[in-house]
């Protein structure tokens, strides 16, 4: 394969530059050596890339309705637009509450094992319109993983959301039914499910919304329950999702479940999320182990408040995208779409930062680097490309690559140090090469055709 030239899109610290169109570079023979060479190989391909995207938490609907039409509108096009905006085509958003809700709620009343309570009303407010709205930005469907924080308080332990506990055994049956009786909710409020979670962060007793399982708990409960439960209503299509959790120990709980083949039959893929945790090759050992199954980043955020302005929030973002989609990822969900100016609205006051924040009082938005970072990937790897082999000579700058459907290759490096970066980039085999500088601090995508 052959490139002509080089598209080149560049977000630099210290700069105006934003996700900027800068001038195409082009192939040619004998340059001389840069910093770092990159080399690529189209011939090598790795996995199909599903697409990009954030969370629809109660939160961030709520502090979306609380500035002017004109700026929420605003932002949902930068997120959603396919040509304007980052261009999400995915999405995550709570069963019952999250921590990043106004309040403890469930969709039934209280003990009703029946389930015959069960509504979605209280999304009718705040979530499913942001929903509908991020849909007709997109111009398409969009793909909808739903997360459980915690079952209602009376089917648990402790007899509360929050602070841990587990699924009392005698509820497992109508617990594995709430699942389907939510996807059926939502379709009729015309929001499709396309996958969903057991648990988010299973192994995590938190002060806000949260319920604990083991490897095994979690094993028994797909196999035992939720899988058959799913087939029965007709939902055997959406995706099972295990772990959802970190990196660290994620080959040891997907091979709780995977190993089991009763229970394997019924999962799809292996959620992460980035806390604690940068060994992006453990994302390789699942995906060696276990080819068939799938790997998808359910959420990641920046801790402790709102950061605007803040530089080193991007390059975190960048960091782990890079390091998890050369680890065989297929798709990629930040946490919170938007937080309002204190990091919330969260009931238990764990406030973060999001790639865009609100200011509520001021009606203002403020677009993060995060915002800028992720959009070197979600606007440039397309869905169904293909990851390609990319080599890098020195660790000054990380990078990786894929090829579009339509035969573009999009390469995306970055470079956190200090100082310029001088490098160049050629395929496999080729005399020809381009020569590229990178700013210090800065993510630059290439675009090769």
């Amino acid at each position: 394969m052959r490139f002509k030239s080089a598209e080149v899109i560049l977000t630099a610290k210290e700069t105006g530059d934003r996700l900027s169109k800068k001038e195409p570079v082009s192939f040619s023979t004998g340059l001389d050596a840069a910093g770092t060479h990159i080399e690529l190989d189209p011939g090598l391909k790795f996995q199909e890339m599903i697409g990009f995207g954030g969370a629809f938490t109660e939160a961030a609907a709520y502090s979306l309705s609380l500035v002017s039409p004109e700026k929420r509108a605003e932002v949902i096009k930068r997120y959603f637009d396919p040509v304007e905006g980052l261009g999400y085509r995915l999405g995550r958003t709570h069963i019952n509450s999250c921590d990043f809700s106004l309040g403890n709620y469930t969709y039934v009343e209280e003990g009703d094992a029946s389930l015959e309570s069960f509504t979605v009303e209280r999304e009718r407010k705040l979530v499913l319109p942001l929903i509908h709205d991020a849909v007709k930005a997109a111009g398409s469907e969009l793909s909808i993983v739903a997360s459980p924080w915690s079952p209602p308080p009376w089917m648990k332990s402790n007899g509360e959301m929050n602070n841990g506990g587990k699924l009392l055994p005698e509820f497992e049956g109508a617990w594995a039914e709430y699942y389907s009786k939510y996807i059926d909710a939502m379709e009729k409020e015309g929001v499709a499910i396309w996958g969903i979670t057991i648990q988010n962060e299973p192994e995590a007793k938190q002060v806000w919304d949260s319920c604990l399982y083991t490897g095994e708990e979690e094993r028994e409960f797909i196999k035992n329950h939720l899988g058959p439960s799913l087939e029965r209503n007709g939902h055997g299509d959406v995706k099972v999702i295990i772990w959802d959790h970190n990196r660290d120990v994620i080959f040891e709980r997907a091979s709780a479940v995977l190993s089991d083949p009763e229970a394997a039959k019924y999962v799809w893929g292996t959620g992460n999320h980035w806390y604690v945790s940068e060994e992006f090759e453990n994302l390789s050992k699942v995906h060696d182990a276990f080819p068939d199954k799938h790997l998808i980043f359910t959420e990641g955020c920046i801790e402790g408040g709102v950061q605007v302005g803040a530089w080193h929030t991007g390059e975190r973002y960048a960091r782990n995208i890079i390091g998890d989609l050369n680890n065989h990822l297929e798709a990629w969900i930040d946490w919170n779409l938007v937080l309002n100016e204190e990091g919330g609205p969260n009931h238990v006051g764990n406030y973060c930062d999001a790639p865009v924040i609100v200011d509520t009082v001021k009606d203002e938005v403020h677009y993060n680097s995060s915002f800028y970072y992720i959009g070197h990937f979600s606007k440039f790897i397309e869905p169904g490309a293909r990851r390609i082999w990319s080599g890098v000579s020195s660790d000054r700058v990380s990078a990786t690559a894929f090829e579009n459907p339509d035969g573009r290759v999009a390469v995306i490096v970055m470079n956190a140090g200090d100082d310029k970066e001088d490098v160049s980039m050629a395929v496999s085999g080729s005399d020809e090469a381009v020569r590229l500088e990178l700013p210090g601090h800065s993510i630059g995508t290439f675009v090769l055709s």
